[in-house]
């Protein structure tokens, strides 16, 4: 039974720089229809795959609180009429600190909300206008105050590093003041030039200049140094978390398990097949209305596949991939299929290895997808 859900909202008021999620500009769309589809696509998924509790749901875009106050509330009891929850689940909503009202925290608290994820990405007000963000370092500060205020404690900030222009001074002024913030969970990513972005159009013009690869590291390294000196325990590559505060949510990606996947865009993983949703408003609504669901593409996993993704995600932890865990899913040792490729990377130091799992070293942090490649093709 799957426990996991993510659900879509597409919206944005503005769109970042390097943004490539599925999203569409706010204005004259028609979002109460794609709120009925989103409701149609939940009761349909929950007749198709039932399950009798959530462990975890997850709100993300585009942008969730670009909604208006009623259209929120429309969203809120769609979640709450099908997706069976109760306080114990990790119920987290994505937030710009620009649009997360009072009146937005009340609704979200109301309706059984109890983790944020604030797109912060630096506290340099100079580089958030330059990457397209439109926020404000008191609005970040208000925000989270108020949050604090209407009982939300379980709130993550997300920090980009490796940003066009971006000193190693301004990458350590925003942890210092991220860490001020006193929030249990920081997640932080190096920039990606994605394609069908506006960073990638101007790359191609040769009018973004990224910054040199040592850089990059010298700035992951410096990340992961601050928070563990900060009391938070990097529990996977990009994701740093006071105790009892890793997102569960996200672990069952990196573990690996099944979830569902709902509204434009979205990606799901039931019943040993990952499917993907029409993308497009206009597409995924037809799709819903006329057969409950959006399904585009729907692979089945296979075997080989699943072992593979095994590795490579669960890589992404801490603390590595467990060998009895391993063992029971595939009734097979680790070892008997990867032995090549876990003793090369050791030899280069790039993995370790105990009784219990198989981790990455921090070099093998600073090189990971080359890590995570060696896992890809291999049966």
């Amino acid at each position: 039974m799957i426990h996991a859900a993510y659900l879509h909202i597409p919206f944005c008021h503005h769109i970042c720089h390097y943004c490539d999620f599925n999203k569409v500009f706010f204005e004259n769309q028609p979002v109460e229809q794609y709120l009925e589809a989103v409701n149609k696509e939940m009761e349909t998924t929950m007749e198709n795959f039932p399950t009798n509790y959530f462990k975890t749901i997850f709100v993300g875009g585009g942008t969730p609180t670009a909604l208006t106050e009623e259209q929120l509330e429309v969203f809120l009891q769609g979640v709450k009429k099908y997706l069976p929850f109760d306080e114990e689940t990790e119920y987290t909503f994505e937030a710009n600190p620009n649009e997360l009202t009072v009146e937005k925290l009340q609704l979200m608290k109301k309706y059984g909300v109890n983790r944020l994820s604030i797109g912060v990405q630096t506290f340099n007000e100079e580089l958030l206008k330059k990457i397209g963000r439109v926020h404000t370092n008191s609005q970040v500060e208000q925000v989270i105050a108020q949050a604090k205020e209407h009982g939300f404690h379980n709130i993550s900030i997300d920090l980009m590093y490796n940003l066009p222009g971006q000193t190693m001074e301004d990458f350590k002024q925003s942890i210092e003041k991220a860490v001020s913030l006193n929030v249990p969970h920081i997640s932080s990513y190096s920039l990606i030039v994605e394609p069908k972005t506006v960073f990638y159009n101007l790359h191609r013009k040769g009018k973004l200049h990224l910054l040199p690869q040592e850089k990059e590291a010298e700035m992951y390294e410096y990340l992961m140094d601050t928070l563990a000196s900060e009391g938070y325990e990097q529990y996977e590559i990009s994701n740093f978390a006071k105790k009892g505060f890793e997102s569960k949510h996200n672990l069952t990606y990196w573990e690996n398990n099944e979830y569902f996947g709902i509204g434009a865009g979205a990606h799901g993983y039931m019943n040993e097949v990952r499917r993907a949703n029409a993308g497009p408003l206009k597409k995924y609504i037809h799709a819903v209305e006329e057969k409950g669901h959006a399904y585009i593409e729907e692979h089945k996993v296979t075997e080989a596949e699943k072992m593979e993704e095994e590795m490579f995600l669960g890589l992404r932890k801490g603390e590595g991939v467990n060998k009895a865990i391993f063992k029971t899913k595939f009734s097979r040792t680790m070892d008997s299929i990867f032995h090549e490729q876990i003793e090369d990377l050791k030899k280069r130091g790039l993995l370790e290895e105990d009784k219990q799992s198989v981790f990455l070293t921090r070099q093998g942090k600073l090189l990971g997808n080359e890590v995570f490649s060696q896992f890809i093709g291999v049966i």
